[in-house]
């Protein structure tokens, strides 16, 4: 599987932005996408992901803020990011998630990066 991020950039505080990130490849139908996110200095955390029944999950940190989407017929994940502050600046990772046959397959899209700042 094959993941393609794109829309990341620098944003004054209060803006929005929007990611999106498709997959190719050998995608399973049943599957969860999402995105994490990594500050300098600080760990991989979760953002947002959703399933491809559409179960969603969004960190306390963004509840109301962002919000995540797909197109299951396109297999692209959206993450729209509104009231942007400047703890959200980050380096965005777009994730592809399933589990089938007792194994895990699990992969990481290319560093997005994310600035907010005026």
């Amino acid at each position: 599987v094959q993941l393609q991020a794109c829309g990341g950039g620098l944003v004054q505080p209060g803006g929005s932005l929007r990611l999106s990130c498709a997959a190719s490849g050998s995608i399973f139908s049943i599957n969860t996408m999402g995105w994490y996110r990594q500050a300098p200095g600080k760990q991989r955390e979760l953002v947002a992901t959703i399933t491809s029944g559409g179960s969603i999950n969004y960190a306390d940190s963004v509840k109301g803020r962002f919000t995540i989407s797909r197109d299951n017929a396109k297999n692209t994940v959206y993450l729209q990011m509104n009231s942007l502050k400047p703890e959200d600046t980050a380096v965005y990772y777009c994730n592809y998630y399933t589990y089938r046959l007792m194994r895990v397959y699990n992969y990481w899209g290319q560093e997005t990066l994310v600035t907010v700042s005026s």
